[in-house]
């Protein structure tokens, strides 16, 4: 039996619209110029990014400001494809996202997916991605050796997290260009790695 551990925006919701409003909505309240906040890339905590556009405020607090603008605008959020087929399977499914909890359950309900039994998330954690933490903590959980785990992730940081963690890392390819994906393989959607998986073509 093989474990899933998988990111959770850009691979199992597409979530990109949501997260862009919250932040356009964020730099107009504090000037940051729109080419900054357009660049901005998905995947990282939004503390981290604040940080860097806005030095001189309260990273923590306007990360949460964010963050619940994101969580109660869900508008748009839909399951990626195969999401909803990974849940259905046998083998067991954790995700680890740079989300809060309120924001990845806000997410994973309105695509219509489960919250999964274990959910790793930066209030559980003292290093995010590329740190393999979260990964290995989501494996330890499941009871599950990180030889047989399988990671599915669409952004730099979290493949090397996988790849830390001694693990099988998949790389969608839905948001980053595939050369940036240092995986052991290339997928465009989950979809797609399954059919591969059961024997048929891609």
């Amino acid at each position: 039996m093989t474990t899933i551990l998988s990111d959770l925006d850009g691979v199992l919701v597409d979530s990109h619209a949501s997260i862009m409003r919250a932040w356009r909505w964020w730099g107009a309240a504090h000037g940051v110029a729109t080419d900054a906040i357009e660049s901005v890339q998905q995947g990282r905590p939004s503390g981290e990014v604040i940080a860097a556009l806005a030095p001189d405020l309260d990273a923590a607090a306007e990360s949460r400001a964010i963050d619940l603008r994101q969580a109660g605008d869900v508008d748009g959020v839909i399951a990626m494809p195969g999401a909803h087929e990974l849940f259905a399977g046998s083998d067991p499914v954790a995700v680890v996202t740079s989300c809060t909890v309120p924001l990845a359950t806000a997410r994973l309900r309105a695509a219509g997916l489960p919250v999964p039994p274990v959910l790793v998330t930066p209030e559980r954690l003292s290093r995010g991605k590329p740190d393999p933490e979260g990964y290995l903590l989501a494996a330890r959980e499941l009871g599950a050796a990180p030889a047989d785990c399988v990671v599915f992730e669409d952004a730099p940081a979290g493949v090397t997290a996988g790849r830390a963690a001694g693990m099988h890392v998949v790389g969608i390819t839905t948001t980053h260009d595939p050369a940036e994906l240092d995986a052991h393989e290339l997928a465009p959607s989950i979809a797609a790695w399954l059919a591969s998986r059961n024997g048929a073509p891609r």
